[in-house]
């Protein structure tokens, strides 16, 4: 069965923030970190000119504990998951009772039971439509969302509705000075994105999708559990990871397809941060600047967690690409690299 990328819709919340009022902030909270050039560079070598919170800024200087963060971002996430469904249902012309299974991504928050059986309940699906969520994969769920929507479409749901929802910034620990926790707060921000996947229909065809964990990798990034909260972990060099693992891991899901590496001719990747995309841009042999969507999207915006990769599928859709093969790819913990393998069709 053949799966059409229908529909999609992206959001965010109000609270617009330049890295100038984000940098005082952190400079007032971490004023040792921020006096090491090398560390408060961060800030201006992020390449991005903003990113939107769930709060207003002054909130994260006043401290808050796991469970006001926590209870924020189910409020933050609740409302941006409804407006993305909204909208990317009406892009493709569907009701909610269309919908034969919903897939919902996440690692910024926990909710028990997970916000798509709140989301089935109140708007319209139902009570029959499958759920599928899906927490922990924080970077690559985007990725590994879109590839496990479609094999509910391959499977026999005829019209799938992906949610990804990341609240990045009501993670934020403001007892946490390490320089991962000073990393964390020069990029990650706040987003949503909803896709529609079908059996039938316009759009680009999802052709498959390749997961690789690596080795020995549990402690590259990931979450540490303190009693503050969920502690962001960065352990060792993302961009090296890149270089030494994408050429083989998508020259694997390349041949899952009969294709090689150089025949594609749209590369959609997770933007997590400007080192990661000359990595990238390296070793697909693009040159500086040849990821265009994937740089404007962490300008715009910000690291935005599982919902990113997603955004700058959306930039490329609204530009028209050319026919032809693309891959969307992200890393995240595990430490894993997921491929999603697709196909733009010609006019």
């Amino acid at each position: 069965m053949t799966v059409h990328l229908r529909a999609m819709a992206t959001a965010t919340p109000e609270h617009a923030v330049g890295q100038a009022d984000a940098l005082a902030l952190a400079g007032k909270l971490y004023p040792d970190l921020a006096a090491i050039p090398s560390v408060a560079r961060v800030f201006a070598n992020s390449g991005i000119a903003r990113r939107y919170l769930a709060r207003p800024l002054e909130w994260f200087d006043a401290g808050h504990d796991f469970a006001a963060r926590n209870a924020a971002w189910v409020e933050t996430a609740d409302f941006l998951g409804r407006e993305v469904i909204t909208a990317a249902l009406l892009a493709a012309a569907l009701e909610p009772g269309d919908i034969d299974a919903l897939v919902m991504v996440t690692t910024t928050g926990l909710r028990t039971p997970s916000l798509d059986a709140r989301w089935i309940d109140t708007l319209g699906f139902s009570r029959t439509t499958l759920r599928l969520p899906i927490w922990g994969l924080g970077c690559a769920g985007g990725a590994a969302g879109l590839a496990r929507a479609a094999d509910l479409v391959r499977a026999g749901r005829r019209n799938v509705l992906l949610v990804v929802v990341e609240c990045c910034s009501l993670t934020f620990v403001r007892e946490d000075d390490r320089r991962s926790n000073f990393t964390a707060t020069a990029l990650f921000g706040d987003g949503a994105a909803a896709v529609v996947l079908s059996a039938e229909g316009p759009g680009p065809r999802i052709l498959g999708s390749s997961s690789t964990l690596l080795e020995d990798s549990d402690d590259i990034m990931g979450w540490d559990l303190a009693p503050e909260g969920l502690k962001v972990r960065f352990a060792r060099d993302i961009p090296n990871l890149v270089s030494r693992h994408i050429p083989a891991s998508l020259a694997h899901a390349c041949s899952a397809h009969g294709l090689a590496p150089d025949a594609i001719r749209h590369h959609v990747v997770h933007p997590g941060g400007p080192k990661v995309l000359s990595a990238y841009e390296t070793v697909l042999g693009l040159g500086e600047g040849g990821l265009a969507e994937a740089r404007s999207v962490l300008r715009d915006f910000g690291n935005m967690s599982a919902s990113t990769v997603l955004f700058v599928l959306d930039r490329l859709l609204r530009r028209g690409p050319e026919p032809g093969f693309g891959v969307l790819t992200a890393m995240g913990p595990g430490f894993s690299v997921e491929h999603v393998v697709f196909e733009v069709a010609g006019t």
